[in-house]
Order: C-alpha cells, then structure tokens, then sequence
C-alpha cells in the first residue's frame, strides 16, 4: 500500500449520486483543502430515486441541497450537477462525452470518482450506477486528453491529469492518510440527514467511518486512512 501523492494543486471528484463521496472520499477532501488545494465536485445525477416514500422532484431538491452542505464541510464550495437520471446511467458515447466535457472544463491534476468493480472492499454487489459511472470516468479521462475525440466539446483536450483515484475498490493501492480530518468527513456524511432518516434503518455515521479508517490505517500503517485503487494516466 502506497501513500497518494500530494503534490498537486487541483482535484476533480466525479461520481453518481449525493452522498457517493461522504462514505471515506470526503475525509480525504478535508485534508486536502485544509492543505490549500483547490477540489470541485460533478455529480452525474441529484439521487431523485434514491428515496422510496417520497417523490422525486422533492427528494431532487433535498438531495442536492444537502450535498452542497457536505461538499461545504469539507471545503468544496463548487459543486455541479449533470442532471441525468438518477438508476438509469447507461455506460456508452453520451456518458463519455459529458464526463470528458467536465474535465477538459475543469482541467484537473487529480480526479476521484467511486469504486466501478462488481463488489465493494467490504463485499456485495456493487449497483450499476456506481460501476457505469466510475469505468466512464476511467475512460473519459483519456477521451478528454485527445483532441480528435468529442471534437464538438468546443473544449481544448486536457492531459493534464496524472491520475485517478477510486474510493472503496477492493484492489486497492494506494492510502491517504486523514488522521485529524476523520471528523470533518463524519460531519460531511451526517450532512445526508433527511435522506438517511428514510432508510428505515439505524446507521451510525462516526462508527461506520471510523471503522473504515482504522482498518485502512491498519493496512497503511497510520492511525486512520482511506484506501483508493489508483489508475494512472
């Protein structure tokens, strides 16, 4: 397990709902930010179907706003949604093309997005959101580097990315070590409040987290880490 560089300036996070971010990626956003760095976050949909017993257009609302509030617990003042919808993302040409369209705009050093293997580090089948999202990630970064793909992007190609991190793979490689910024990513994942008090079940946030981290410390040798698998460009 390698340590994530740190000698960039600007990181873009690419991901698939509200809350994809706040379950061990935002902890690593609060050092980072704390550091100086500059992080936007995209996200390809708002999670309108992320809530059973409500309707769509009002979770819509209530989902957004609340990851704006996450995103500002951990320094991100920039967030930004795609608006596709939310269970339906089809991986293919129109999901490339938005996502290469982000980074040429954004032009990062670094973008994170989350795990596109069929299971999470800690088992179970991972959702198809979450594995179309974060492999059109993996590919839009090339595709925002050529300049003879998406030419009606209007945008210059970007090959400034060095690479890609995806948080909760279960080939991870490399570690961000976020001793002293566990509780900012805590508070981040509490800010998801009306859509976890719909789950119909308990969750404990400051337990879940730090059960992450210390065993991604373990692994690291740190007293609290997050693990990310690393695709480099």
């Amino acid at each position: 397990m390698e340590a994530v560089p740190e000698d960039w300036e600007r990181a873009l996070t690419i991901v698939a709902h509200p809350d994809d971010l706040e379950y061990g990626t935002s902890a690593a956003i609060a050092k980072w930010t704390a550091q100086g760095k500059t992080v936007t976050e995209v996200l390809a949909t708002r999670g309108e179907a992320g809530i059973d017993s409500m309707d769509p257009a009002e979770v819509r609302r209530i989902r957004s706003a609340e990851q704006v509030e996450a995103a500002r617990r951990v320094g991100v003042g920039n967030v930004e949604f795609l608006d596709l919808a939310d269970g339906m993302l089809e991986y293919g040409l129109p999901l490339r093309r938005a996502l290469a369209g982000a980074i040429r705009w954004h032009r990062p050093e670094v973008v994170l997005s989350i795990n596109f293997r069929e299971s999470f580090d800690g088992g179970g089948f991972n959702m198809a959101d979450h594995r179309v999202l974060g492999l059109a990630v993996a590919d839009a970064i090339r595709d925002a580097a050529n300049r003879w793909v998406f030419r009606d992007l209007d945008l210059e190609p970007w090959q400034g990315v060095r690479f890609a991190l995806f948080g909760g793979s279960p080939r991870a490689t490399h570690y961000v070590d976020v001793t002293g910024h566990l509780r900012a990513g805590i508070d981040s994942l509490l800010a998801h409040r009306v859509y976890f008090s719909n789950l119909g079940a308990e969750f404990d946030a400051a337990a879940f987290l730090t059960g992450i981290a210390e065993q991604g410390g373990q692994a690291a040798g740190v007293e609290h880490a997050m693990t990310f698998e690393m695709i480099e460009s």
